[in-house]
């Protein structure tokens, strides 16, 4: 073997083992993005609400043990409400924005859901005022009542139709 043919072999075994090792860490980086890719949370809800409202709270745990990422803001919602375009008619405690569409009062998590899988052109949703019964206004302290109420999607000119109608009451304990 000449020199210069053992110089060859060795950028040749250089370029064999560099292109082994950049495989490896592709491979590599791709074991460490695909776990991370399925443990993402579903998507970000924003959520305005006042500092001291409990059932605001208990509404965002409900999003959250629904597979929602919530991020909060405390400073009320009747601002950001006229800013989204939310008709004050439909008002509740607190507003909400997610993946461009309003999401106002207590609105289940499942419809919020339904609404980003079948994407209808609309504002988004409401549950006008506060219904007992309603995901945050379910705690112990209503003694298991639940008011019929409705799921209203609000067009973007205000006209509403009802989503989803739930008219089933639990007995009070």
């Amino acid at each position: 073997m000449t020199l210069g043919q053992h110089a060859q072999g060795r950028h040749f075994l250089k370029k064999l083992l560099l292109t082994a090792a950049l495989g490896l860490c592709i491979m590599a980086a791709g074991a460490i993005v695909r776990p991370s890719a399925a443990l993402a949370k579903g998507p970000v809800v924003e959520v305005w609400k006042s500092p001291t409202c409990g059932c605001c709270n208990d509404w965002i745990t409900h999003l959250k043990a629904n597979g929602f990422q919530v991020t909060a803001y405390d400073k009320g919602n009747n601002a950001i409400r006229q800013a989204l375009g939310m008709p004050v008619k439909y008002g509740s405690c607190h507003t909400a924005k997610v993946a461009g569409y309003v999401i106002e009062g207590h609105v289940p998590a499942r419809e919020i859901k339904r609404l980003l899988e079948e994407r209808p052109k609309a504002l988004g949703l409401s549950v006008p005022q506060m219904p007992i019964g309603t995901p945050g206004m379910d705690g112990p302290e209503y003694g298991g009542q639940v008011d019929p109420y409705e799921v209203l999607l609000v067009g973007h000119g205000g006209a509403a139709s009802v989503y989803k109608a739930y008219t089933l009451k639990r007995a009070s304990k």
